[in-house]
């Protein structure tokens, strides 16, 4: 039982899952720092923070899966810690005027297809459901993920890309169709599955 409770702890602090806690650690600082838009210091290092993040994001799942280190918390933070930082940005980007007016739904669309894919998943995983991540859903993460980027930079990076918030939110607009269309993945695995559990 002991080396049992010792193995649970270990992998808890192994790597992969030390990069989920730091990037759910991420959160609030990117958050906060997003609290003076108008100051291009935040703006940069919001943006470091935020990359860095996304980093983590890749690097926690392929080194788990790598050296073998996958956990049920992991598996369990890992989506967790990847909402909270898109609904975090999506809504201080919103309450500082970053995007705003029609943008606003891109920004609504990119969240409710969360909480719905969130409950989703766990229903389907109660099934023992499978639903893999398509070719669609990564190029979905990454078209948001780069959207988001060029956002928190706004008028800071204006300077080194000009138009950069235009194209940020052109990039938000297609992560948000994208979102819709994988969004119909789960939505068709959890109607064809109603009533089976």
């Amino acid at each position: 039982m002991a080396s049992s409770t010792t193995g649970s702890i270990s992998r808890s602090w192994s790597l992969p899952n030390i990069l989920t806690y730091a990037r759910c650690a991420a959160v609030p600082v990117v958050a906060g720092l997003l609290f003076w838009p108008n100051e291009s210091w935040a703006r940069w290092s919001a943006l470091v923070l935020f990359v860095a993040a996304a980093i983590t994001d890749f690097f926690d799942g392929y080194l788990a899966r790598a050296w073998s280190q996958q956990s049920s918390l992991g598996r369990m933070l890992d989506p967790i810690a990847d909402k909270l930082i898109v609904s975090a940005v999506l809504l201080m980007l919103a309450a500082n005027h970053t995007i705003a007016g029609a943008t606003l739904w891109a920004a609504v669309i990119i969240l409710c297809r969360e909480i719905l894919v969130s409950g989703l998943r766990e229903y389907l995983a109660e099934l023992q459901v499978p639903v893999p991540v398509t070719a669609v859903a990564k190029w979905k993460t990454t078209v948001q993920m780069v959207a988001l980027s060029v956002l928190i930079a706004g008028p800071a990076g204006e300077g080194v890309l000009p138009g950069a918030t235009t194209t940020g939110i052109v990039l938000l607009w297609i992560a948000a169709l994208l979102t819709l269309y994988t969004g119909w993945d789960y939505m068709k695995a959890g109607w064809d599955n109603v009533g089976n559990g």
